[in-house]
């Protein structure tokens, strides 16, 4: 059996049932955990005090806004090639998800730096490529939502959705990238430590329960665009019902 039988719509909305309701309930029983472990059981850091524990909504925030926006091109590559029009829809669900975890993330990102670096935005490399990635999703939701026939919208969104991968690039890697930022390098893969390497990683009595909110977010952003992709299905089986209906 091919893969991409189960992009099709109906087996889509059948496999799909199940597996949303278990993701649902693993997302946030870890997200709960996480956030309670984190905020709660943690000790504060010895530089940053109470202040590091908003690493638990923000790192969390940032990589799904990144990796959302990296699903939404895998999806929207695969509309381009293959014409599955669940692909299509699974980017257009993401989107708004994305774009939630984007603000999530430069908000608590404001939240934290404002004590760490005296306020509350710097034009940073990261933090930058970060607003325009919140633009870009912005701009692909209204671009959807401007054209009238589906597949024209998905060829354009496809084609916007390439383009903002750029930044979603820089968003990941604008450290180092540029040198000069005030953002850190990369310290959430590197706990622990190994003699002689003088890059910062976070210890592993925050990385444990940090990880665990990385899994709740990345559950309950997989459940979040399952729950849409199949409103979406919902809708686009309407729209063509009342046009068969009005032609009747």
């Amino acid at each position: 059996m091919s893969i991409w039988e189960y992009a099709n719509p109906k087996k889509f909305m059948g496999w799909t049932g199940p597996v949303l309701t278990w993701t649902f309930i693993l997302g946030g029983v870890s997200l709960a955990v996480g956030l309670v472990w984190g905020f709660f059981f943690t000790p504060d850091d010895f530089r940053q005090g109470s202040t590091v524990k908003i690493i638990y909504l923000h790192v969390p925030a940032a990589l799904m806004a990144i990796n959302a926006w990296i699903m939404m091109l895998v999806a929207s590559l695969i509309w381009v090639v293959r014409r599955h029009h669940v692909s299509a829809l699974a980017a257009r669900a993401a989107a708004p998800v994305g774009m939630t975890m984007t603000l999530i993330a430069l908000f608590t990102g404001a939240i934290w730096g404002q004590p760490m670096w005296g306020t509350y935005w710097a034009w940073d490399p990261r933090l930058t490529s970060f607003l325009i990635l919140f633009l870009f999703y912005l701009g692909y939701i209204a671009l959807w939502e401007a054209i009238e026939d589906p597949d024209t919208a998905a060829d354009l969104t496809a084609v916007l959705c390439m383009v903002g991968s750029v930044f979603a690039i820089l968003s990941r890697y604008a450290v180092l990238f540029w040198s000069q930022g005030l953002h850190q390098g990369a310290s959430v893969m590197r706990a622990g430590a190994v003699a002689g390497d003088t890059q910062e990683r976070v210890s592993n009595v925050f990385a444990v329960p940090l990880f665990i909110s990385i899994a709740g977010f990345v559950l309950l952003f997989v459940a979040l665009v399952l729950l849409r992709t199949r409103t979406e299905i919902r809708a686009r089986r309407m729209r063509a019902l009342e046009a068969r209906m009005r032609r009747a």
